[in-house]
């Protein structure tokens, strides 16, 4: 990745940060105070209840409800036996009043508790730290068997006689061994600090959570192409200070104070760039444009030329477009995380050498992707399928919802199409009652629709049906909505 600054924009409710390269957004991560869950913080619990009947216990961990803890959950009930075996009953495990290590794997939902597990896991950046386990396992993702095997045996040799056991994510493919190396002196600085704490605090507190963004920030998005850390609150600024000397001492020293009067958002324009990354369409300086629609089966993207005929020739043309658009779309795959399957509509070119300067091009800026990517040639039908690892939510889902009146089509009825829906539902209705008069209650186009244009029509289904139709218009309405009165 080339040289970057990141920024780090704090509020009690919220932390957003931005990645920017040479003056434009790269990466947004958005964290909400409310969303972030217990799943994964360690707690000293006490057991308060325990339920042979149910081969279960409740544990106090200082939340609001007790925990809820089930045989399975604990750590060693079914490693050593056969299968088939029977746990050995929680009774004979666990007793009231005992002080427990227990972490947190569902969050409490409506009036269940959060559920515990005694098996101890602490999520690095690219590997899993079980440290009471001693077994090294790979994500089965990762290439091949012998990929695997190499990649064990790389373990085996930087994990030495530390203790612990470790799981590679699938991050971890191309890592180096001073990679490795840090996230495992890391993890294991984090379970020394929990143990530590375990002996000298009391029972039902919180010992280790997840880290929050700004902390990921120093763990995981720091590099050595990473030219500053700038956050805008100095007592978050102060803790990731103590945070970074004691697990990133090389990102710490990047990190500084925004002290500037203007939001620092507003340094990089950034909060525009938040708004463009919601929208469907992309400007590309040329002239010519992107329109991005994320559906649930995939994300399709379509280059258009626009107003772009700068170049000499119409293939010219046509090619120009599709490198400034191969750079854009990189640059939105990250900005908004869109994942899973994308299918990208460049514009149809005719020469092959082309074809393959774009795709040189397009792969080239998705080499730049932290997020694992997977990109094929030119279909049968002139498009480009790929896919991105989902990491996260998207920034659309993280910030929108489906629009109400529309609910998430994208477009609504026109006044014309709900008028006619109007008409015949009063038709459908003079069949089966026989009130006084009809009124129809709408939203001021369709009813000002009916009033000029349909009005020849719906005079005729008054006279056919007999009865006199009155109009009523409400703004509050939205443009699908209509209510039919019987009066």
């Amino acid at each position: 990745m080339a040289n970057h600054d990141i920024l780090i924009n704090w509020a009690p409710q919220e932390t957003r940060v931005a990645i920017v390269e040479n003056g434009a957004v790269q990466e947004l991560h958005i964290e909400r105070a409310l969303e972030r869950g217990l799943v994964g913080n360690v707690y000293l619990g006490k057991v308060a209840r325990v339920l042979p009947g149910m081969q279960s216990a409740f544990v106090d961990v200082g939340l609001e409800r007790a925990a809820f803890l089930h045989v399975a959950d604990l750590h060693g009930s079914n490693g050593t036996r056969g299968e088939g075996t029977p746990p050995v009953p929680i009774e004979r495990q666990v007793f009231e009043g005992q002080s427990l290590l227990v972490q947190v794997i569902k969050d409490p939902i409506g009036t269940k508790g959060a559920r515990l597990s005694t098996q101890i896991s602490i999520a690095g950046r690219m590997l899993v730290f079980l440290p009471q386990d001693t077994h090294i396992g790979i994500s089965q993702r990762i290439g091949s068997p012998e990929a695997r095997e190499q990649l064990r045996a790389r373990m085996q040799a930087l994990v030495g006689d530390g203790g612990g056991g470790f799981i590679l994510r699938t991050n971890a493919e191309d890592a180096s061994d001073t990679e490795l190396a840090d996230d495992i002196a890391y993890l294991r600085r984090a379970w020394a600090t929990i143990r530590e704490s375990a002996t000298r605090r009391a029972a039902g507190t919180l010992l280790h959570q997840d880290l929050s963004l700004a902390e990921r920030v120093l763990r995981d998005l720091a590099n050595d192409a990473t030219q500053t850390i700038r956050i805008d609150s100095k007592l978050q600024f102060d803790a990731l200070q103590a945070f970074g000397a004691a697990y990133t001492p090389g990102a710490v020293r990047k990190l500084e104070h925004y002290k500037g009067e203007r939001p620092i958002f507003d340094l990089f324009a950034i909060e525009d760039d938040i708004a463009r990354a919601l929208a469907r369409r992309v400007d590309l300086k040329s002239g010519g444009y992107l329109i991005i629609d994320q559906t649930e089966a995939l994300t399709t993207i379509d280059v258009n030329t626009g107003g772009f005929v700068g170049a000499r020739n119409f293939d010219d043309t046509i090619f120009k477009t599709n490198l400034e658009a191969a750079l854009a779309i990189g640059r939105q795959l990250r900005l908004r995380n869109l994942g899973g399957i994308i299918i990208v509509d460049f514009i149809d070119m005719t020469r092959d050498e082309h074809r393959a300067a774009v795709l040189a091009e397009f792969r080239k800026q998705l080499a730049r992707d932290r997020t694992k990517t997977a990109v094929g040639g030119f279909t049968a039908l002139g498009l480009v399928e790929m896919t991105r690892k989902r990491t996260r939510e998207s920034l659309a889902h993280m910030l929108c919802e489906p629009c109400p009146t529309c609910e998430g089509r994208g477009q609504v009825k026109t006044a014309r199409s709900v008028c006619y829906d109007i008409l015949r539902e009063i038709l459908r209705e003079a069949r089966q009652f026989s009130p006084k008069e009809f009124r129809v209650i709408a939203s001021p186009a369709v009813v000002e629709m009916l009033l000029d244009e349909e009005s020849a029509h719906l005079a005729g289904l008054s006279e056919f049906i007999g009865k006199p139709i009155s109009l009523s218009a409400e703004s509050a309405m939205n443009p699908e909505q209509y209510d039919i009165v019987l009066m």
